[in-house]
């Protein structure tokens, strides 16, 4: 697997992942403009034999960072894809100067919320009504990066 920062060419098939993941997916307008336009947008992905398998986008203002989203194909869950591409964002984020790091995360999705406790994110409140698809509750959850080291993750 190679965890390297996303193109503009990579779209196609990040599109293809984000379908597959979420209800209410981004299209290609967002992304192109994240790519091209938006200056604080960082995005990396996961790749297996020339295939997206998963994606992962921050936003980083000053030396605050936020998850906008992390993806990974259902065929391809499991294995720790998305284990692996976190924690390269994560310290990415660090190494740029990010000092803590937020994201929103549905609160019925216990499988990521497990995922970003393991990297030590704590709750931080619930935005009501937060997904437009369902009206279902946000989850923030945020934590420092200044003693972050990352995790070793045994794929």
């Amino acid at each position: 697997m190679i965890i390297r920062k996303m193109t503009f060419k990579d779209i196609d098939q990040v599109l293809v992942v984000e379908e597959l993941s979420f209800a209410t997916p981004w299209n290609r307008a967002a992304l192109e403009f994240e790519m091209k336009e938006n200056e604080h947008a960082h995005y990396f992905v996961a790749e297996i034999d020339n295939e997206i398998v998963a994606y992962c986008g921050a936003w980083f203002v000053m030396d605050q960072g936020t998850i906008t989203n992390i993806a990974v194909n259902p065929t391809f869950r499991g294995r720790k894809i998305g284990d692996v591409l976190f924690n390269h964002v994560l310290l990415f984020a660090k190494e740029s100067g990010i000092s803590e790091m937020s994201l929103e995360v549905r609160v019925s999705n216990e499988v990521a919320q497990c995922l970003y406790r393991k990297y030590g994110f704590m709750d931080g409140g619930i935005r009501k009504n937060y997904y437009v698809d369902n009206n279902e509750d946000a989850r923030v959850m945020f934590r420092s990066l200044i003693e972050f080291q990352g995790i070793e993750v045994n794929t």
